[in-house]
């Protein structure tokens, strides 16, 4: 017997996202028939009497978060309020309107970039906040942190059913591909593209190319959400628990895989057949070396990512450039 059942009311805060969008789709492929997921122009979640009032109406079952403010280095370094400020009051305000309105069950979805720079590697539950960020993400980091021990909070005060999964590095269908504000992948995959169209005879790329991150198509965490939802209970007594023996209350996510980004670009240049050569602008920062995740404990739960990066790659730069053909952008 799972956790949820498909009857529930399914509120999804974020849902017009990259991460909400792959739930929904999900969700509906199951055959969940009360999915809820209003857009911001009828719902503003950093308004918290506009969110109240909403679940005190509505009145979800089940919340699953996938709504934030992200992007990558640039924008964490130019935008330090948007991203500390913003994250904080529409995750407050949802997670507080949903135990107040008697929500069943809880997913926030928090991010592997809540972990310290220096963590020991593959990077399990118990590094969070054992010492400093990264400086290139630490407002994004700080705000999905205070999150994750939100839920903890009124787990342990109140009783609250809330869990959260720190997902590694996503891409897929619905991704940002904006020239500053997106992060390495698919900026990674619109430079490629754009160079090969223009014919160019090279692409200069950020950083040494060294560092390593791990990938997850998003819709493996679609489906480890739901699984999540479905089968973890961290009141059980075989739940994962940390290295107190405390039962755990978030859990990684991803793929248990990484490659240089020198390795990514070089992936990325073959899959959309740019035959230039790679520049690396080492004046650009690096950030974090490596970010593995260990995710042995939901394993053990029973999950298990299953698209691979050159799958996935091939599936994303598909829907990439259906995109572009749709919105009448750059395409041959």
């Amino acid at each position: 017997m799972t956790l949820i059942n498909k009857e529930e009311k399914i509120f999804i805060a974020g849902g017009s996202g990259m991460v909400g969008s792959a739930i929904i789709r999900k969700l509906n492929n199951l055959g969940f028939k009360h999915l809820i997921f209003p857009n911001s122009s009828e719902l503003d979640l950093k308004d918290s009497n506009l969110v109240f009032n909403w679940f005190k109406k509505n009145k979800p079952d089940i919340v699953i978060f996938a709504a934030a403010k992200v992007g990558g280095i640039f924008a964490n370094n130019t935008y330090p309020v948007d991203f500390l400020l913003d994250n904080l009051k529409i995750q407050n305000n949802v997670i507080e309107s949903a135990w107040k309105n008697k929500v069943r069950r809880l997913l926030f979805l928090g991010s592997s970039c809540v972990y310290p720079k220096n963590s020991s590697q593959p990077i399990n539950e118990d590094e969070l906040l054992k010492s400093s960020l990264e400086k290139t993400n630490e407002w994004y980091a700080l705000a999905k942190i205070s999150g994750i021990k939100l839920c903890q909070a009124l787990r342990k005060q109140y009783g609250f059913d809330a869990i959260s999964l720190m997902p590694t590095n996503l891409y897929g269908k619905g991704d940002n591909y904006h020239s500053s504000n997106s992060h390495v992948l698919p900026a990674l995959l619109d430079r490629f593209h754009s160079h090969k169209l223009e014919q160019k005879n090279y692409i200069e790329c950020w950083g040494s190319g060294n560092p390593r991150r791990e990938f997850m198509h998003v819709d493996d965490l679609a489906d480890a959400s739901i699984f999540a939802l479905e089968n973890w209970d961290p009141n059980k007594n075989d739940a994962p628990l940390d290295q107190s023996g405390e039962p755990l209350n978030w859990l990684n996510v991803g793929t248990g895989i990484d490659l240089s980004i020198k390795e990514l670009a070089e992936m990325i240049a073959s899959i959309t057949s740019f035959k230039g050569k790679i520049i690396w602008n080492k004046d650009k920062p690096d950030g974090t070396f490596r970010k593995l995740l260990n995710v042995s404990k939901l394993e053990k739960l029973g999950w298990r990512s299953k698209i691979s990066l050159e799958e996935g790659l091939l599936i994303t730069y598909k829907d990439y450039k259906k995109e572009l053909k749709e919105n009448k952008l750059r395409i041959k």
